[in-house]
């Protein structure tokens, strides 16, 4: 199983120099993916630009979108052109995952429909392959990606809707704030969803986990993730409760998650630290 590591763009105390100085250092400490929470009605870096800022600094560690949130933005050939400068920069290292996210907000901030955003996910993701292949409906998009194809496609979502888009359109899933022991259970299904595809293909299986090391690690990560899941209301607590705490767990978790058939684990951070990279890294790696 490979090991990423999340960038710090959604926690309190990120800077600019703190985020493109994480992406360096979590590449030379050997984290084999750089990682992105998307949001937008928050106080926190925006997802792609954020990627594009750490190509500009990085050789070689790839980078994913996990995910974004494709539906609220309002014009796929907008997001298409995004994702194609932003593989062509890195040099053909973006893994873009996509899912229908569940904050309403957000999708009224940019005047997008809500109720409908999983249908309009299915037409999105069509279009943005369509597109990157030179076949989409705004000619001279696609062509940027002569050189480096077009970027690694993964879905994500814990719905039969959601496994049977991944099935039908990427090359992978992705699991958001589920357990080591529920994953088990959810990667199976994923294969299963593959196979109803009829893809002869095997899905590369993703997850991602929070994780706080280091003094103060409980108080730091709860308070973050109140926040951030503040929107889904008492649930928000139970969030803030899963974060991974201290190295023997993290290495546990490292270890459980690869038993359940996972691919790749994204560890997420509660601090924008530079010592909390190495803490994790130290704690994951090995």
């Amino acid at each position: 199983m490979e090991t990423g590591v999340g960038l710090p763009t959604t926690v309190p105390d990120v800077t600019g120099a703190r985020l493109t100085g994480w992406a360096r250092e979590a590449e030379n400490l050997g984290f084999a993916s750089l990682g992105v929470l998307d949001r937008l009605v928050y106080d926190n870096y925006e997802s792609l630009t954020s990627l594009a800022a750490a190509a500009a600094v990085t050789e070689r560690i790839r980078l994913t979108s996990s995910i974004l949130i494709a539906a609220y933005r309002p014009g796929t050939a907008v997001l298409a052109k995004q994702a194609a400068t932003v593989h062509a920069l890195s040099g053909g290292r973006l893994t873009l995952g996509v899912a229908a996210g569940g904050r309403d907000d957000d999708f009224r901030a940019t005047g997008a429909s809500y109720g409908d955003r999983g249908r309009r996910l299915d037409g999105i993701i069509a279009e943005l392959k369509e597109t990157w292949a030179g076949r989409g409906p705004v000619p001279g998009i696609g062509p940027a990606f002569a050189e480096d194809g077009r970027p690694e496609l993964i879905v994500g979502g814990h719905t039969p809707a959601a496994m049977a888009r991944a099935a039908r359109h990427a090359d992978g899933w992705i699991a958001g704030g589920s357990s080591a022991t529920g994953y088990a259970d959810l990667a199976q299904r994923a294969r299963e969803a593959w196979r109803t595809a009829g893809r002869p293909d095997k899905p590369r299986l993703v997850a991602l986990v929070y994780a706080c090391l280091g003094p103060g690690a409980r108080d730091i990560a709860e308070s973050y993730l109140r926040s951030y899941y503040a929107f889904i209301g008492p649930k928000a607590e139970m969030a803030a409760k899963a974060v991974v705490i201290g190295a023997e767990a993290l290495r546990d978790t490292v270890t459980a998650y690869e038993e359940a058939g996972c691919d790749e684990l994204l560890i997420f951070p509660c601090t924008a630290d530079p010592g909390q990279l190495e803490l994790l890294a130290k704690a994951s790696l090995g």
